[in-house]
């Protein structure tokens, strides 16, 4: 999978996050299960990524700073600051992708509080239409 694809999937991914969650028990159960998907699709994609960033820093380490640190001596913080700017752009979609699952398990949280919610709602409700209710 490259760099592109698992972007395009991110930003996918992004729209349908920022979607309301349903008022419906149904339908935000449905969302649970959907939000359970982009879940562990983002766990993958986050370890393509990470995979990604190490493979272009080891490429471009080979090429370009070991150049630069035989002509001239360089810092280890200076090499450090050169390995993270090869891959600027693959380290903006591990950080994407960490922040699209940590989004998933918040709503998903969110989720099981609505349901708990509903379901309590509804066993009180039943309580007073069966005359239930000691209060």
């Amino acid at each position: 999978m490259t760099f592109d694809e698992i972007k395009q999937e991110c930003y996918n991914m992004q729209a349908e996050l920022e979607c309301l969650i349903p008022d419906d028990v149904n339908a935000t159960i449905e969302r649970g299960k959907e939000i359970a998907v982009y879940h562990a699709r983002t766990g993958y994609l986050l370890a393509l990524a990470k995979h990604l960033v190490r493979a272009k820093k080891s490429s471009e380490i080979g090429e370009t700073i070991m150049k630069i640190a035989k002509e001239n001596f360089l810092a280890a913080k200076a090499q450090n600051a050169l390995c993270d700017a090869i891959a600027n752009d693959e380290m903006f979609l591990v950080d994407w992708l960490d922040r699209l699952n940590s989004m998933c398990v918040h709503q998903i949280d969110l989720i099981r509080s609505i349901i708990s919610k509903e379901k309590t709602e509804m066993q009180i409700s039943q309580g007073f239409n069966h005359g239930n209710y000691q209060g």
